[in-house]
């Protein structure tokens, strides 16, 4: 079981590499955005507990998006593997991912950041920006902001991996079959 965890800054291609990835491994991706929006949407017990904190604009506690992400790795027991997406975000978070992955026999195989400099991905999310209707996408202030908060509490998922063996760095600018490649170049090592 190949179990591969994928992050990078907001705009660095996170969701169009997973889509090939999932592909070409036959994974199921896990992508914590798609598991919140199912949960708010469809009223699940989990999704009413998120949306009291949504609510309050506070963010929803790590044990609320672990239990979350954990009911999705059951829905799925024949997997070859998973692909996380958005997920860990905190070292914390990694803790509790590796401490579930452990009662089912499995690990984290692998870390994949897409890195890229903060200036082209300034540029890409405003032009995402212009079509995705996001208005988190439109403004560059927030755009900042949220790579500011990925430098504070994702970042450190790096050092975190890092002393487990198991972080992988790839240069995310480039045509994205020249990404898919690099990242392909890397899991057909695992």
């Amino acid at each position: 079981m190949i179990n591969i965890v994928l992050f990078g800054k907001p705009g660095a291609g996170k969701g169009t590499q997973a889509e090939f990835l999932k592909e070409k491994y036959n994974l199921t991706h896990v992508s914590t955005g798609d598991i919140f929006r199912y949960n708010l949407k469809n009223g699940t017990e989990l999704g009413k507990e998120a949306q009291v904190y949504i609510d309050k604009g506070e963010l929803v506690p790590d044990a609320l998006t672990i239990k979350m992400l954990q009911d999705e790795v059951e829905k799925n027991p024949e997997t070859k593997g998973f692909l996380f997406d958005g997920f860990p975000r905190t070292v914390a978070q990694a803790d509790a991912l590796d401490a579930f992955l452990k009662t089912k026999g499995w690990e984290v195989t692998a870390t994949v950041a897409l890195e890229a400099d903060d200036e082209v991905l300034v540029q890409r999310l405003l032009e995402r920006g212009k079509t995705s209707g996001r208005a988190d996408d439109q403004d560059e202030a927030l755009i900042r902001n949220r790579y500011q908060e990925y430098n504070e509490k994702t970042a450190p998922l790096i050092e975190y991996y890092k002393g487990q063996g198991k972080f992988y760095a790839v240069n995310g600018i480039g045509e994205i079959s020249e990404v898919t490649e690099r990242l392909s170049l890397i899991i057909d090592k695992l």
